[in-house]
């Protein structure tokens, strides 16, 4: 099943969230990882949630490939670069869904 990760978060260090950046993008894919949409905040007209500086969508292929991405060995010195360089971070999963359906029974 495809998922969708939204990360919403603030730049505290560009300089380690480059590294991270520079160095994620084979492993995400090796993972079935694809970053389908970056913003910069725009504006904040609602919610209950503090705006954050950055939003990134990543599509998922399996919530497999996301924990093994997470958890690899390999990657434990890659992770906190994203770490390091950010604040404020929130990461929420969906599911990725052809139509509302299934959330409007």
């Amino acid at each position: 099943m495809a998922l969708y990760a939204l990360n919403l978060f603030n730049v505290k260090d560009g300089e380690e969230y480059a590294e991270y950046a520079r160095r994620a993008e084979e492993p995400l894919r090796q993972y079935g990882g694809k970053v389908v949409a970056i913003g910069k905040l725009d504006s904040s007209p609602e919610g209950d949630i503090a705006p954050r500086q950055v939003m990134m969508l990543v599509e998922w292929e399996s919530k497999e490939g996301i924990y093994n991405y997470v958890n690899d060995p390999h990657l434990e010195d890659l992770h906190p670069h994203r770490e390091l360089g950010v604040d404020d971070f929130v990461w929420h999963l969906f599911e990725k869904l052809e139509n509302l359906r299934p959330v409007l029974k």
